[in-house]
């Protein structure tokens, strides 16, 4: 039974119908490096004496080794190398994800602390210290709602000159709401919403990339006609027994084949995957499928040179001893 065409998952096959998935799938890549080799300047605060949490540390580390995956990893789009492919469009979907609950940690953490009143200090929401610490605005050292500069006379020309704090300030309602519904707050929501919509699309377009790279791979290797209870669903390049299936990297390539296996391995619904495979695809059946025998034999007869005799050659018109008759 088919799915519905909307649990299907879109299938980009072009960059913002301007570019080719190849040339998307690098410019998505280099802003991944971008923003990763942040994680360099965090571990380099370390140095300098700076006081991170280990939250913070945990997203410098993993930041680095990102960029080194990345950086190995990138080459292999130009290749068309489809173990390479598929582990960039599996990382980059996963980085997604770690990226997202990251950005959903400090949300949740930031408007916590906005919806705190300044004069309860023994409610301290998570992450409240270190918020405190670099913004600055959220836990003010003075409460005063205005400022007020007495000027004095002292000795020779010159006057001195303070500032004093008249009041307390008048705070805010404090709650949730009210720190969440802020024009400042529900324009900050738009714009992460708006970006991590695109970053939505960059996903799609990565696993598209890494589909056509291994469908691309199957239609030029595959020579056999396998049988399987799957149906419609074209032979796995690293299964066992294949040279791209041998040692951990065919455990690896088999592993992220199984999920989403129709995605990676099935045909689209316009028939052209079945077109372009020549219709090497699992049958329905477990009848063994049969091979176009007439083809293979008569290269078996022309390799071994048992073929039919060439045709025979007759000389042209005007030929050294032939004349027309």
């Amino acid at each position: 039974m088919a799915r519905p065409a909307f649990l299907e998952i879109p299938r980009p096959k072009t960059f913002l119908y301007l570019m080719s998935l190849r040339t998307g799938t690098e410019l998505i890549t280099t802003t991944v490096l971008i923003n990763k080799i942040s994680g360099l300047y965090g571990i380099l605060a370390l140095l300098t004496g700076q006081h991170l949490s280990p939250l913070q540390l945990s997203m410098y580390i993993y930041s680095i080794l990102a960029v080194l995956l990345t950086l190995y990893l990138m080459p292999h789009i130009r290749a068309q190398s489809p173990l390479q492919c598929l582990a960039l469009a599996w990382f980059y979907a996963i980085d997604s994800a770690i990226n997202a609950a990251y950005t959903a940690a400090f949300g949740v953490a930031w408007f916590l602390v906005l919806a705190t009143h300044p004069d309860d200090t023994g409610k301290k929401a998570p992450g409240g210290s270190t918020i405190d610490e670099h913004s600055g605005f959220t836990s003010p050292k003075y409460n005063v709602s205005h400022v007020d500069i007495v000027a004095a006379p002292a000795a020779g020309l010159s006057q001195d000159a303070a500032a004093v704090g008249s009041g307390p300030g008048t705070h805010a309602p404090a709650g949730l709401g009210n720190a969440v519904f802020q024009s400042g707050s529900i324009a900050s929501i738009t714009i992460i919403s708006a970006l991590w919509a695109l970053r939505l699309y960059f996903v799609l377009v990565m696993l598209a990339y890494a589909r056509a790279v291994l469908r691309q791979h199957i239609a030029q290797n595959s020579h056999t006609y396998p049988t399987a209870s799957d149906a419609e669903l074209a032979e796995n390049p690293f299964a066992e027994g294949k040279e791209e299936g041998q040692g951990w990297q065919g455990r690896l390539g088999r592993l992220m084949v199984r999920v989403g296996k129709k995605y990676w391995l099935g045909k689209d619904e316009d028939q052209t995957w079945v077109q372009a495979m020549g219709g090497r695809f699992n049958r329905k059946s477990n009848a063994p499928a049969v091979d176009p025998a007439g083809v293979f034999e008569r290269e078996r007869r022309r390799r071994s040179g048992t073929g039919p005799p060439p045709p025979l050659q007759i000389p042209k018109f005007g030929g050294q001893g032939v004349s027309p008759q």
